[in-house]
């Protein structure tokens, strides 16, 4: 159905529809592309904040906020369009569309224990991620449920690169009761990647995980956390790596007539290419190749 024929409040769910859709780091351009198809100013900008805001916590876009990182998600949201940071103790609304801060307010935390074990937490979980990813950033943020304490650590990296024509994300969610003997660790980890060169290409892999982990002490339980998620992602991106590589051998043999031995050896194109002395006739329609050539491809 064509969008003029759509009264105001339908043309705008298909706007927030289609917003909220757009992948990773492509959000401002599918916005700009939607704003050149409806000409409507302020639906688009009204629309355009209220599917930022979603989009926002669907894939943990990062702040800094007085020289510390912030992963926004729907477990730092205070309502009203505003998110809420542990480390500055701020409120705040964010501004995709302008990627501007807006109406910050302080916000003051309880301290106790287990605000003590989340700043523990923070710690052995930056060492994991800045030691493995190149641009990661990771927040661990405390919630109560019905009188129950929980730790939500989250991990985001990312390469926007739209001039090459592709881009990727990786996050990850590990969420865990703070228990004093043993408690259980929920984990997700999910990578995205959009390639668009010449083709249309999405990927998106997912993993759901549940581990055990013991509890001795608060410095104890930091490092084991640290340590579980390492391995969980690390064993996580191998399997991607080896899925990958079957994919591309399987489509390698389908574009084929026929099967071919993979050598996977370098083929020095420019040595072949310096021995080649090749004379070419045109009109006789033939090639001649040297002698030597001959005898270095039999050899």
């Amino acid at each position: 159905m064509a969008l003029s024929v759509l009264n105001r409040k339908q043309k705008g769910r298909v706007i927030r529809r289609l917003l909220i859709q757009a992948p990773p780091g492509e959000f401002v351009n599918a916005f700009d592309d939607l704003c050149l198809l409806i000409r409507d100013e302020k639906l688009m900008h009204h629309q355009g904040e209220r599917a930022g805001h979603q989009h926002c916590q669907k894939y943990s876009v990062p702040l800094c906020i007085d020289g510390n990182p912030v992963l926004l998600s729907h477990h730092n949201v205070l309502g009203n369009h505003r998110f809420f940071d542990y480390q500055s103790k701020l409120s705040f609304k964010f501004d995709l569309l302008q990627n501007q801060l807006k109406d910050i307010r302080s916000h003051g935390i309880i301290r106790n224990e287990t605000e003590y074990l989340r700043t523990v937490v923070l710690c052995a979980l930056k060492l994991y991620v800045n030691d493995h990813f190149p641009n990661g950033n990771c927040n661990v943020l405390r919630k109560s449920v019905k009188n129950k304490e929980f730790l939500i650590a989250c991990i985001e990296n990312h390469s926007y690169q739209s001039g090459d024509c592709w881009n990727g994300l990786w996050k990850s969610k590990w969420i865990f009761q703070i228990n004093p003997f043993l408690t259980q660790v929920t984990g997700r980890i999910f990578v995205q990647a959009h390639y668009f060169r010449c083709v249309n290409l999405h990927v998106e892999i997912s993993k759901d995980l549940k581990e055990s982990l013991e509890v001795v002490n608060q410095a104890q339980l930091a490092l084991n956390f640290a340590r579980l998620v390492e391995d969980q992602e690390n064993k996580f991106q191998a399997a991607v790596l080896e899925e990958l590589q079957e994919l591309s051998n399987e489509a390698l043999r389908k574009i084929l007539r026929r099967d071919l031995p993979v050598t996977r050896t370098l083929i020095d194109w420019q040595r072949i290419l310096s021995d080649l002395n090749l004379v070419m006739y045109p009109r006789l329609g033939y090639v001649i190749y040297s002698r030597s050539v001959l005898c270095n491809w039999i050899i």
